[in-house]
């Protein structure tokens, strides 16, 4: 056997080869001793076991990952110029991206005028007289009151009666004049420029010529309305009217020999 002093010769415990030639270069060139080889072999085993491990211990370090540009998402300063983007492009949407147009239902004055217009054609064409009745009143004759509410600016009835041209009218007086029992229910007003005059004398179902006069405490006014060209005299309650309440307009005479005959005329 070797003396001991063999273990301690540098060429057994330092391998200045790689490792991986360490078997083979003792595996080439054994020793005739076998008590060398055995030392040699079991060095060589821990040399390349430590080689091994140095290799196992190299692998779980950490090291530089390569990177694909394709799928490394954008950062920094640019990322930042995105979001404004993106904020910027939200504030010029418009509120109807949202929320859907909203029509208004309100209706035009020009459009409630000539609604206006067409319902009071239609009352005056088909002689509608609503919400009135006739009472007698005690030292004053007949009178007419309201039988339902009426609000202001509301068709009450119409003064219907002949349409006459201002000489034709004039002729008619005189011949009433002739006859103390005939009342007078003419009524003179000017229309583009002309004198007509509604002459509501004959005794007729219609309401309009029984309403009495107050220049006091009047709750309907006159007005023209036009029907393709022709005016109809007719009334418009003038304030709110309750149901019950009797109808009253000015008559607008205020001639000396008006009054004269019929003083009421003043109230």
């Amino acid at each position: 056997m070797e003396p001991l002093f063999l273990l301690f010769r540098p060429e057994l415990y330092f391998d200045i080869r790689p490792c991986e030639e360490n078997p083979k270069s003792s595996a080439s060139k054994p020793e005739n001793n076998p008590g060398k080889n055995s030392v040699i072999s079991r060095l060589t085993k821990l040399s390349t076991g430590n080689c091994q491990g140095e290799d196992a211990s190299s692998q779980t370090k950490p090291g530089p990952v390569p990177v694909n540009k394709d799928t490394v998402p954008k950062t920094g300063k640019r990322k930042v110029k995105v979001k404004k983007t993106e904020h910027k492009t939200s504030q010029n949407k418009k509120v109807t991206d949202y929320y859907p147009i909203r029509r208004s239902s309100r209706k035009s004055q020009a459009e409630l005028k000539s609604e206006e217009q067409s319902h009071i054609d239609t009352l005056i064409k088909n002689n509608v007289e609503e919400g009135l009745h006739v009472t007698h009143i005690e030292g004053k004759g007949r009178g007419v009151f309201a039988a339902k509410l009426f609000k202001k600016g509301d068709f009450v009835v119409e003064y219907h009666g002949d349409l006459l041209h201002l000489a034709d009218a004039k002729r008619r007086e005189a011949l009433y004049s002739q006859d103390p029992g005939t009342g007078c229910y003419m009524y003179y007003f000017q229309y583009l420029c002309k004198t007509y005059c509604v002459d509501a004398t004959k005794e007729t179902n219609r309401l309009g010529r029984l309403i009495n006069h107050s220049s006091k405490n009047a709750n309907c006014h006159t007005k023209l309305h036009d029907i393709d060209g022709t005016p109809h005299l007719i009334m418009l309650a003038s304030r709110d009217i309750k149901d019950g309440e009797e109808l009253l307009y000015d008559y607008g005479d205020r001639s000396k020999s008006s009054i004269s005959a019929h003083p009421w005329l003043k109230n």
